[in-house]
C-alpha cells in the first residue's frame, strides 16, 4: 500500500480556510434554528456514503456527546426504512445525499422538494452546506488515509 500524504499537514493553510469554512457553516447552521443532532447526523450519514472511517468515528463520537441515541445511530444507513427520524430530520438526510451524488436529479429534485415542507430556506440552505462541508472533509480523510486511533 501506497503510503499517503497527510494532505491537511502538507498544505496548512488550505485546511486551516476548511477549518475556517467549517466554523462558518457550524454557526450558519445553528443561526438557522437546526440542532446539533441534525448537523450530526448529516455528517455521520454523508461519511458513510463516502466510506471515511476516520469521519465517522469523529462525528459519531460527536453526536453521542450532543445526546444521540445509540439506537438511532445504529439504524441511520436504513434511515428511510425506520420511524425513528423527525419530518426535519429525514428531509435534511434525503438533501445531504443529494448533495453527495448530485448526478440523481430525480433523487435531488424530490429532496428538494420534500425539504421545502418542512424546512426553511434557511435550514435548506445550512444543510447543504452542512453536507457540502463533511464531503470536503471525507476526501481530505479518504485521500489522507488518516487512521481511527
Amino acid at each position: 500500500m501506497t503510503r499517503r500524504i497527510f494532505i491537511d499537514k502538507q498544505s496548512p493553510k488550505a485546511y486551516h480556510a476548511l477549518l475556517q469554512t467549517s466554523e462558518a457553516v457550524r454557526a450558519t447552521a445553528a443561526d438557522a434554528g437546526l440542532e446539533r443532532t441534525v448537523v450530526e447526523l448529516v455528517n455521520l450519514r454523508v461519511s458513510q456514503l463516502n466510506g471515511c472511517a476516520f469521519c465517522l468515528d469523529v462525528h459519531t463520537k460527536a453526536a453521542l456527546r450532543e445526546g444521540e441515541d445509540t439506537r438511532r445511530l445504529g439504524v441511520l444507513a436504513a434511515w428511510r426504512d425506520t420511524g425513528l427520524f423527525t419530518p426535519l430530520e429525514r428531509a435534511a438526510l434525503a438533501l445531504a445525499e443529494a448533495t453527495t451524488a448530485p448526478t440523481d436529479a430525480a433523487a435531488q429534485e424530490a429532496a428538494y422538494a420534500d425539504a421545502r415542507q418542512v424546512l426553511t430556506e434557511d435550514q435548506i440552505s445550512a444543510v447543504i452546506w452542512v453536507a457540502v462541508a463533511i464531503n470536503a472533509f471525507n476526501r481530505v480523510s479518504i485521500l489522507s488515509r488518516h487512521p481511527v486511533r
